[in-house]
């Protein structure tokens, strides 16, 4: 971790960072924006998988973070999950849901990257 100066240098930050802003478009929008439940839970755990990502940065321990990056890891996993919900109301169609889920794979990738690392 000494190389990384802020947690805004943390690749898996700066990918989950723009796949907020995505989920907060499209879920902004048509039938998706007036289902309150499931536009406040995806947002949530969007925002928790950059907030963890950050929060486990600054605790400063490699304990610390790595259990903050497994937080991470679910909260990825809830979008996942959430997006499937979207897909399933017809609240996004299967381009926007292939684009975002890959997304997510991604990002899982590298927090399980980042953790292998720490774990060193």
């Amino acid at each position: 971790m000494s190389n990384i100066k802020s947690f805004e240098e943390i690749e898996a930050w700066k990918k989950t960072r723009k796949l907020v802003k995505k989920i907060y478009k499209i879920s902004g929008s048509g039938k998706f924006s007036e289902d309150w439940s499931l536009k406040d839970q995806i947002r949530r755990a969007a925002l928790s998988i950059m907030s963890n990502i950050a929060e486990g940065y600054l605790r400063q321990t490699d304990k610390e973070f790595t259990q903050f990056l497994y937080i991470a890891k679910g909260s990825t996993a809830e979008v996942q999950s959430q997006l499937y919900v979207a897909l399933d109301l017809n609240y996004i169609n299967n381009d926007k849901f292939e684009t975002l889920y890959n997304e997510t794979v991604i990002i899982l990738k590298l927090l399980a990257g980042f953790i292998k690392y720490l774990k060193k």
